[in-house]
């Protein structure tokens, strides 16, 4: 059995983890300084944040035909350096309109980065250990996500804005170096198709697709705006703790439901990870009531719905990343990235703008419930439509 951990390899974590750290470190404390800065309200902070998601996704079916066609190691570099370069641009905004002109273009990069990213650590990885190593790969975002928000809400407090910008931006800068360092095998040249839908998005991925953005609102919701729903519900401990406790059941879970992929478990780890987030959607919007009764109760079982959201999340990933890729041909790994992410990123910007919105005119816990029926709804499409659809035309 090939190795796993190749200098390459390690590269690729790297500069992965240092992208998303920069990232996370932003995400709880970008609807602060909005309405801190610019004095933004709800719904218009939900829009702003959601540009991210929107440019992202725009994106992504064209940058996974450019990384199909050409060379996929300088688009990645390309779009990484304009990444880093964008944390800049938040701490010269003078504007909102500015600092919504440099979101829209911080999407544009990041949905091209991770296009990139993801096809190139599939080129590198030994096909019989592809799920463990995507498994590690998306381990890099856990451990970003696990101390990027808590370092970022902690700045928010002892330091200035301009400071938590320039932070991210050296974390970003320094994994633009390890991306520079990364050896990519040769890309055979790939016949070059007339232009159709399929070369932009992976038809035969629909199905999966939907299944994955439906759970993905609701998750939209969480990340963003988990901070001030726990301030609502009078949960007086460092939410950053949410962020962590999420990460590290994505990180256990990730470190199992890899091999298991490996091992011809693929749809059933999803049908599994489903059963746990609808169940911890359904306890996040009860921590309301919960919280009238008892503070106390509702703070643990707030920080033990993060882990738990976290392992049924964790379990998931690797099965859908590998879904997509097993439905496309070697010529089309950029066309079913592209796909998979695109349908992640259209759920967290509809979760982003409900957020906003359900935060300003009620109580967010009437988003985690419309949340868990989403999951509900997903479960049962993947069961009665997205798994029979797989089955009849997975390619390995």
């Amino acid at each position: 059995m090939r190795s796993l951990f190749t200098p390459s390899y390690c590269l690729m974590l790297a500069a992965n983890f240092l992208m998303f750290f920069g990232f996370w470190m932003l995400v709880p404390v970008l609807p602060f300084y909005l309405a801190e800065t610019f004095a933004a309200e709800g719904t218009f902070i939900g829009i702003i944040l959601s540009c991210y998601t929107v440019s992202a996704l725009c994106i992504r079916p064209f940058s996974g035909y450019l990384i199909d066609m050409f060379a996929r190691k300088p688009l990645y570099v390309i779009a990484y350096a304009i990444f880093t370069v964008i944390f800049l641009g938040y701490h010269l905004s003078t504007s909102i309109v500015l600092f919504t002109m440099f979101r829209i273009v911080h999407g544009l990069a990041f949905g091209t980065t991770s296009v990139g990213g993801n096809t190139i650590v599939i080129d590198i990885l030994p096909t019989e250990r592809r799920g463990e190593g995507l498994g590690y790969f998306g381990l890099t975002n856990n451990f970003a996500m696990s101390i990027g928000p808590m370092i970022g809400l902690f700045l928010h407090n002892a330091v200035s804005f301009d400071v938590i910008f320039m932070l991210a931006f050296a974390a970003s800068a320094i994994g633009l170096v390890c991306a520079l360092l990364v050896k990519t095998p040769p890309k055979p040249k790939n016949k070059r198709d007339p232009l159709s839908l399929d070369r932009f998005i992976l038809k035969k991925g629909l199905p999966a697709g939907l299944t994955l953005l439906l759970l993905s609102i609701p998750y939209g919701m969480t990340t963003n705006y988990v901070a001030i729903y726990a301030e609502s519900i009078g949960v007086t401990y460092n939410t950053g703790l949410f962020f962590s406790c999420m990460a590290i059941g994505l990180a256990i879970s990730r470190i199992f439901s890899g091999r298991m992929v490996d091992r011809g478990m693929l749809t059933r780890l999803i049908a599994w990870g489903m059963h746990g987030v609808l169940v911890c959607f359904a306890l996040l919007a009860a921590c309301r009531y919960i919280a009238m009764w008892n503070t106390t109760l509702c703070s643990v079982i707030f920080f033990t719905i993060a882990g738990g959201l976290g392992v049924g999340f964790g379990t998931m990933f690797p099965a859908y990343n590998t879904l997509f890729v097993n439905l496309a041909p070697n010529s089309k790994r950029g066309t079913a990235t592209s796909t998979y992410l695109t349908s992640w990123d259209v759920g967290i910007g509809i979760g982003m703008l409900l957020g906003g919105y359900i935060s300003e005119v009620s109580s967010l816990s009437y988003g985690y419930m419309l949340g868990a029926m989403l999951t509900l709804a997903s479960l049962i499409y993947y069961n009665k439509v997205a798994t029979p659809h797989f089955m009849r035309n997975k390619l390995r």
